[in-house]
């Protein structure tokens, strides 16, 4: 019974740990794909009213469950929200301004995990960690800090896969050949199916962490934390 009672506490303290930076970064790549699709001349994602920070316009049901159940589990963080509608007739340069929508996305993961840095940064520099170590609040602050961190720059990396249909494909996509390309973002209808393989085999970890690991550590080096 204890450890039922201890499970649960430690489940609900990943959630609330992981919630604000999972879920700022999840709404966040949306706007950043819709903001670019304006800059681009398509203004679907605006009169959508998907370029706001209140929630509600963004959450899918099912990719929010994912979010909270991931999140309760404290291992990898996983959920999405209703992708941006984005018109590539709009664009300009359609090849060209579906490879930066796409790169939106995941560049705004990796300003936010910045930010988080930053953030976490001037915690310490104000308020230094053996004056405020015994606080359960500061410790909280702190990790949810650093979880920010590593969350963004997951969903960054995770959604620069090049599997369809995945920020990172649309980017190889453009350096493809008309036809080639055409025949690989085809790849989407069987997409999901792929990225839950990937997922539940574990053959996505080898990959990303390392990359993650050292992302991370280069913005601790960079705020010299």
């Amino acid at each position: 019974m204890l450890d039922l009672f201890s499970n649960t506490e430690q489940a609900l303290r990943n959630f609330s740990i992981a919630f604000i930076p999972a879920f700022l970064g999840i709404i966040l790549h949306e706007i950043g794909h819709g903001y670019m699709a304006l800059r681009q001349g398509d203004y679907t994602a605006k009169l959508n009213g998907r370029l706001t920070l209140n929630p509600l316009p963004h959450i899918d049901p099912v990719g929010l469950l994912m979010f909270v159940l991931t999140s309760l589990s404290g291992s990898f963080v996983f959920g999405w929200a209703k992708p941006v509608p984005v018109n590539v007739r709009a664009f300009r340069d359609p090849r060209h301004g579906l490879m930066l929508v796409a790169l939106a996305g995941p560049l705004a993961n990796v300003l936010l995990a910045l930010l988080f840095g930053l953030l976490l940064k001037l915690t310490i520099t104000l308020f230094p960690p053996l004056a405020y170590q015994h606080s359960s609040a500061y410790i909280f602050a702190l990790s949810m800090m650093q979880t920010g961190i590593v969350i963004n720059l997951g969903l960054a990396l995770f959604n620069l896969f090049p599997i369809p249909p995945l920020d990172g494909s649309k980017v190889v996509s453009y350096f493809l050949p008309g036809r080639l390309a055409y025949s690989y973002l085809s790849i989407e209808r069987y997409g999901l199916i792929i990225l839950i393989l990937l997922i539940a085999s574990g053959a996505l970890g080898p990959i990303i962490t390392p990359i993650l690991k050292g992302s991370f550590h280069l913005i601790l080096d960079l705020f010299a934390l």
